[in-house]
C-alpha cells in the first residue's frame, strides 16, 4: 500500500508525448464524432481547436458560460452536428431524468468534494478524478452519449448495474462508482495511468489486445486530454503554493 501511495502520489508531473466563430447566444446541441453529446450557450475557434462553452449556472443563479474555465475544448473535426436546441437539454429526455436529478445541480465546489471524497477512500489524486470528469461530460451531470454512457464520469449502463449503481445521473452514485472502476483500473494495469485511462475510454479488453494503448484515435486523444488537464491543475496548484 505504501509503494502504491507513492506512485498515484506521485504523478503530480506526469508527462507524455501524445500530445473565432460567431458567438452563438442560444443553446445548441452538439455531437462529437466519438458519439458523446452535450449542450453549448457557444462556440470559438482558436486555431484548429472549438472551444464549447457549456451549458451551466454559478451558485448565484448568473450564467458562467463566460467563464474561461467552463469549456470543453475539442479538435475542429471531431464535431460532426450542431444544432439549435429549447431551453431544456435534448440529450437525455424527460423520462431519464429522475426526480433526484431534476433538482438542483450541484455547484463546481460541491461536485468537487464528492470527488475530493471519493478519491480519498479510494487513494485517487482529485485533480485526475476532476480531470476525468473534464474530458467525460464537462462537468455536466445530464450528459448521455449516443452510446448510453450517463452522467459525470459516463457511466455505461452495464458498468453501473455491476457497481450498484441505481441512478447514473446522480453526482454522488456516478462518482462513487466511475471512482471505484478507475481504481480498479489503475490496480489491474499496476497504477499505469495511461492504461488505465484508455482502459476506461475503449475497455480493458481492447488494452490487453493491444498490450497497451489502442491504436484510436479517439482513446490515444483522450488519454492525452486527461493527462493534460491533469498536469495543468497541479501546476496551477503549485503556482499557488508558491505565492
Amino acid at each position: 500500500m505504501m509503494q502504491r501511495n507513492l506512485l498515484r502520489r506521485g504523478l503530480m508531473m506526469l508527462a507524455m508525448v501524445w500530445t473565432v466563430c460567431p458567438l452563438a447566444h442560444a443553446t445548441q446541441h452538439v455531437t462529437l464524432r466519438n458519439g458523446f453529446e452535450l449542450d453549448c450557450v457557444r462556440r470559438e475557434t482558436v486555431g484548429n481547436k472549438v472551444r464549447l462553452y457549456l451549458v451551466e449556472k454559478n451558485p448565484a443563479g448568473l450564467d458562467s458560460s463566460t467563464n474561461a474555465a467552463n469549456y470543453l475544448e475539442v479538435s475542429a473535426d471531431a464535431i460532426v452536428h450542431v444544432e439549435a436546441v429549447a431551453d431544456v437539454p435534448q440529450s437525455v429526455s424527460a423520462s431519464q431524468i429522475s426526480s433526484t436529478t431534476s433538482e438542483r445541480a450541484p455547484t463546481p465546489a460541491e461536485i468537487r468534494k464528492m470527488l475530493a471524497r471519493s478519491g480519498a477512500s479510494h487513494d485517487i489524486d482529485v485533480d485526475l478524478l476532476a480531470s476525468v470528469v473534464k474530458a467525460e461530460s464537462g462537468g455536466q451531470i445530464r450528459a448521455l452519449s449516443r452510446t448510453g454512457a450517463r452522467g459525470l464520469m459516463q457511466l455505461m449502463p452495464g458498468t453501473a448495474t455491476e457497481m450498484g449503481v441505481q441512478d447514473a445521473f446522480r453526482p454522488d452514485q456516478n462518482i462513487s462508482a466511475g471512482t471505484a472502476y478507475l481504481d480498479e483500473l489503475l490496480t489491474r494495469y499496476r497504477d499505469n495511468i495511461a492504461l488505465a485511462l484508455a482502459a476506461y475510454n475503449a475497455g480493458p479488453a481492447a488494452v490487453d489486445h493491444y498490450h497497451g494503448v489502442p491504436p484510436y484515435r479517439e482513446t490515444k486523444e483522450y488519454v492525452a486530454r486527461v493527462i493534460r488537464e491533469f498536469n495543468r491543475r497541479k501546476q496551477m496548484t503549485l503556482v499557488a503554493q508558491s505565492r
